[in-house]
């Protein structure tokens, strides 16, 4: 885990396995995401992997665990509920391959940025598997429910090129370019209002789950937060003097 200037970056680092996580790294990763989430210094959050490859999902080569199967999914559905929760951006830097629990911890991000080499499967089918990882939660809501049953069924990879047509990432730029774009984009959000960015994350997170009104509602109320904010009072100051703000996240 690296810092720099309020962006952190996480790493998955097993690229002989193409960073397929195992137990240790499950736990790893559900610290790291705490330990972000409990920083006022930490502002957004990048994932990637090392080795030419973002990660090719859980490993299922290192032997059954000794608690009971339901005990370890459970355990990892903790990691995705920590990310998922994490009231801060995240962004997923995908280089090279993005599989099965690797891909639904990228799309567990808020912004995808992959090379142009990447590519893309929900892979568990074709290991006699189900989806997890949130997958079933997520990919319906970012390619539409038929796409969904598509991706999830076949198991086939997806092209970085299909992969932004049909809205599985936000971006998709030549691998030479990928640590510079996802940096630009990773400065710009931690130069962010940060409790601003924190709700209006949590209210789209929300929105495929509530009404009209009670969307509105939470406007409403999120709003009168950041009315009696210092970061609000700055961005008007600086919109005056016709400078950048300064948020602080007071």
């Amino acid at each position: 885990m690296a810092r720099d200037g309020g962006v952190v970056t996480v790493t998955l680092d097993r690229p002989a396995k193409k960073n397929a996580v195992n137990d240790v790294m499950w736990r790893e990763l559900l610290a790291a995401f705490t330990e972000v989430a409990d920083s006022s210094e930490d502002r957004v959050l990048v994932i990637t992997g090392a080795g030419g490859a973002f990660c090719s999902g859980a490993d299922l080569s290192a032997g059954a665990s000794e608690r009971h199967q339901l005990d370890v999914m459970r355990g990892i559905g903790d990691v995705a509920l920590r990310l998922h929760r994490l009231a801060k951006p995240t962004i997923a830097k995908i280089n090279g391959v993005a599989a099965g629990a690797g891909l639904n911890l990228a799309l567990g991000c808020d912004l995808t940025v992959a090379s142009d080499d990447a590519r893309f499967s929900e892979i568990f089918a074709k290991r006699g598997l189900s989806i997890d990882f949130g997958g079933s939660w997520l990919l319906p809501r970012l390619v539409g429910l038929h796409k969904a049953k598509e991706l999830a069924l076949f198991a086939d990879i997806v092209s970085a090129k299909e992969a932004q047509e049909i809205g599985l990432v936000n971006k998709v730029v030549p691998a030479g370019e990928l640590d510079a774009v996802v940096n630009d984009w990773a400065r710009r959000l931690a130069a962010g209002p940060p409790l601003a960015l924190s709700m209006t994350k949590t209210m789209l997170n929300n929105a495929f789950a509530i009404s009209m009104d009670q969307a509105l509602e939470d406007e409403g109320r999120c709003q009168t937060v950041n009315f009696g904010t210092a970061d609000t009072a700055e961005a008007m100051a600086a919109f005056l003097q016709k400078r950048e703000p300064r948020f602080t996240g007071k």
